[in-house]
């Protein structure tokens, strides 16, 4: 096959994979991990199913692949806004406000539905623990990156891991009802501690 004929194929797979990530983990969000099978996934991105088996051989790969995918995509989405918003007062509280986002959006509800699977599957949840292990140090050093500051800075790395997990129980809280107004007073507070770390001499 001459190159000029495989380019337009790999951009075809590529889109096709791309697609059918997408569909797992809106597919998951909405419906749960029992509901959602390679072949709902595979009609949610409009390919056949053994178009789908071809990209991911199992479900399981499906679907770490697809909170790994999205979960790139949201923090790549996060440093692009944070390079947009100015210094100064308030973008602290922006950029936490950005991180909750995320966790009370469909890709922590996805993400959730893994995990409760995961609990129970052992051949799931063998690649569960290895991707989360993966997906916290990107979350981290996401946040690291557009806050501008180093982990070395005594206080630093666990202030910032604890505003991550502050985010993802934030996430927890809002499964069920709609807690966006106690939320905004929780991100208020994060900010200003994180804040005050950020801020103390020597970092």
């Amino acid at each position: 096959m001459s190159e000029a004929l495989k380019e337009p194929q790999q951009d075809r797979s590529r889109a096709t994979r791309q697609r059918l990530l997408e569909a797992a983990v809106e597919s998951l969000a909405e419906v749960g991990y029992a509901a959602t099978t390679v072949s709902v996934v595979a009609a949610r991105a409009g390919v056949s199913r053994g178009a789908a088996q071809h990209h991911f051989p199992t479900r399981a790969h499906l679907f770490a692949a697809a909170v790994e995918y999205m979960t790139e995509v949201r923090l790549a989405e996060i440093r692009a806004q944070a390079a947009a918003l100015p210094s100064g007062p308030g973008r602290t509280e922006a950029i936490v406000e950005m991180l909750a986002d995320v966790y009370t959006g469909p890709l922590f509800r996805a993400a959730l539905h893994l995990w409760v699977a995961a609990s129970t599957e052992e051949t799931l949840r063998k690649q569960i623990v290895g991707l989360e292990a993966h997906v916290g140090r990107q979350a981290h050093r996401a946040l690291l990156e557009v806050l501008d500051v180093s982990e070395r800075t005594p206080g630093v790395r666990e202030t910032v891991q604890g505003v991550l997990d502050m985010a993802r129980g934030l996430g927890l809280a809002d499964l069920l009802t709609d807690d966006s107004k106690r939320r905004q007073g929780i991100v208020r507070q994060w900010s200003r501690i994180l804040d005050q770390v950020l801020l103390a001499p020597g970092v």
